[in-house]
């Protein structure tokens, strides 16, 4: 089977000097691909400046949807890896997750980097889910 690219979009929209062809959800099989998310919502629209817990609680209604769209829950997360700028984030993102992820137990990477993608990004949410395999994959 072919992958399918969901929402696809090209770098330079955001930024001239780029010209990357992404998309926001590849799904390959069962598997699910799902762009990293921030404080960035699905309209280009940035939530929660100098707020963690609510660049957290952005990115994850943004993941939800996406994998609504591509045929999944979030209780078919199977993997996240969280980057934050700051060890003191850590509390009040992981709060918002946890809450989002009651119940999943997903496996988790947790990062403290040096800087995100633009300088208000306090966090980001980089995720891998599944189709179940009684679930009928989307057209």
């Amino acid at each position: 089977m072919a992958h399918v690219r969901l929402r696809k979009f090209n770098t330079r929209d955001q930024n001239p000097r780029l010209d990357n062809d992404l998309c926001m959800v590849v799904r390959a099989g069962r598997h699910l691909f799902v762009r990293g998310q921030t404080a960035v919502d699905l309209e280009g629209r940035i939530h929660g400046i100098g707020d963690p817990a609510a660049q957290a609680e952005n990115a994850m209604r943004c993941t939800q949807i996406l994998l609504e769209e591509a045929g999944s829950r979030l209780e078919h997360i199977c993997k996240t890896t969280i980057y934050l700028v700051d060890r003191a984030h850590r509390e009040p993102v992981y709060q918002v997750i946890g809450r989002w992820l009651k119940g999943v137990y997903p496996v988790s990477t947790g990062l403290i980097v040096a800087g995100l993608g633009r300088p208000e990004f306090l966090m980001e949410i980089d995720v891998d889910a599944v189709i179940p395999d009684d679930e009928p994959l989307p057209a």
